[in-house]
Order: C-alpha cells, then sequence, then structure tokens
C-alpha cells in the first residue's frame, strides 16, 4: 500500500511560475513534476553514495600463491588452523 504525505514548501515566485509553464505544455501537474524532480534528485544521490568496501590490507602482500584456486572454505580454515576446536 502507497500512502502520500501532505506538505508545503516554499519556492521562489518565478520558479512557481516557470513549474506551472512547464506543466501546462507538458500537460501534466504541478505535484507530478514536484515528484518527478525529487525522484531524479534521489536517485542521483543513491548512485553517487553506493557503499564501497574499503581497501583493507594489513602489513601484506596479497594472497599467497599456493591458495590462489582455494575456495573461501579452505582459506578460512587455514585461518583458524590450531586456535581451538
Amino acid at each position: 500500500m502507497v500512502s502520500h504525505m501532505k506538505t508545503t514548501i516554499q519556492i521562489p515566485d518565478s520558479l512557481f511560475e516557470e513549474a506551472r509553464k512547464v506543466a501546462r505544455r507538458e500537460r501534466t501537474t504541478l505535484k507530478a513534476l514536484v515528484e518527478q524532480g525529487l525522484r531524479r534528485i534521489v536517485s542521483e544521490h543513491k548512485r553517487h553514495h553506493e557503499f564501497r568496501l574499503r581497501k583493507a590490507t594489513f602489513k601484506g602482500h596479497g594472497l599467497h600463491p599456493h591458495l590462489a584456486g582455494a575456495s573461501w572454505e579452505q582459506i578460512r580454515e587455514l585461518s583458524y588452523e590450531g586456535r581451538g576446536g
């Protein structure tokens, strides 16, 4: 179920008039234009703020050559080898 929130915004008169002209020309509503604009901005922000895992190494030089084809399970087993049951 989609819910809607009613809100009030203040925009300059000149921007309001331009937006009304665009809405009239596009045969849509001012509400639809505002919603379209907000969706576009939110989408841009999501793209620019995607999560990226930081490079985190600890004084190493990458994976040892003998582990190049190993599965994650094998690597995990080796890393905990000798550290309890």
